[in-house]
């Protein structure tokens, strides 16, 4: 049976409503996170919703914060608080008890792939983020190296705003910034060489950040095809726009619209919601495969 969940819930106190996910007040310094089926593009919430999408981008979530926890510690308590509640039985699968972490007021983008906002870039100036590159790269290039590319944190409705490193580290401290850099970086690295050796490609994606007592952990969703392009492996070629595994069939759908990417955003036909379902839960499938 499809189900589909974009609702509010009344047995806890809500503190802030995302794009997606909804945070609830559940524990002294805890929090609830319920991903909705919510889906967005252009930094505008559609009105929409993409059946089990929630579910898979809280699994495909909680499986990399059990890889990464080496890596870096995450906000994690409880992945999945509602498994056995016949009450709240709505919110298993798509519910996680977190501790409450002070975010860092940017989003932590890595590249491996030059596509996007950041191909724009590269096409005006030769650089990303003020980072020079080899002349020659074209859509989809493999980067040399992953680039570390911080942007703003917008609110519901505005946009993302790429910035220079130098401009993180005057909003955040440079010792802080580097730490980010660096754990974003590492973070990265090890989902990249995980998901390609399973078909899958990732171009680029976002990480947030919080400090918990004054360690900095991972926080709200890791490597999602929420916060990341995922492309197949298999038929990749640079020079085109590459088929994927994420919410730009999405993107490409509006794009053929005649809509000026503010909100309220349009609806979608049946056709693009099956098939954006069913490319998240490939993406599930093969990242979580032993």
């Amino acid at each position: 049976m499809t189900v589909l969940y974009e609702s509010h819930e009344d047995d806890w106190n809500l503190l802030t409503r995302g794009k997606v996910r909804d945070v609830y007040e559940y524990a002294p310094n805890e929090m609830l996170i319920v991903t909705s089926d919510r889906i967005s593009a252009f930094d505008v919430v559609l009105p929409t919703p993409i059946p089990e999408k929630g579910v898979v981008l809280t699994q495909i979530s909680n499986f990399w914060f059990a890889k990464t926890s080496g890596i870096i510690p995450n906000h994690v308590v409880d992945p999945d608080p509602f498994v056995a509640d016949a009450a709240h039985a709505h919110l298993a699968g798509r519910s996680v008890v977190v501790r409450r972490a002070e975010a860092l007021p940017v989003e932590a983008i890595v590249r491996g792939y030059l596509t996007g906002s950041a191909r724009k870039e590269y096409e005006r100036t030769g650089a990303v983020c003020g980072i020079p590159l080899p002349a020659g790269l074209v859509e989809a290039s493999r980067l040399p190296e992953p680039l570390f590319t911080p942007s703003t944190k917008a609110a519901i409705g505005d946009h993302d705003e790429n910035i220079p490193f130098a401009a993180m580290a005057d909003r955040i401290g440079m010792g802080l910034a580097e730490r980010v850099r660096d754990a974003a970086l590492d973070l990265y690295r090890f989902g990249a060489e995980w998901a390609l050796e399973r078909g899958i490609i990732i171009a680029d994606t976002k990480f947030e950040f919080g400090l918990l007592d004054g360690e900095l952990i991972l926080i709200d969703e890791a490597m999602t095809p929420d916060s990341s392009r995922f492309w197949p492996a298999d038929g990749y070629e640079p020079g085109k726009s590459q088929p994927s595994y994420d919410k730009q069939y999405v993107r490409d759908y509006l794009e053929t619209l005649d809509w000026d990417k503010t909100a309220p955003g349009p609806a979608l036909p049946d056709d693009v919601v099956a098939k954006t379902a069913e490319k998240y839960a490939e993406a599930w499938r093969r990242l979580t495969r032993a």
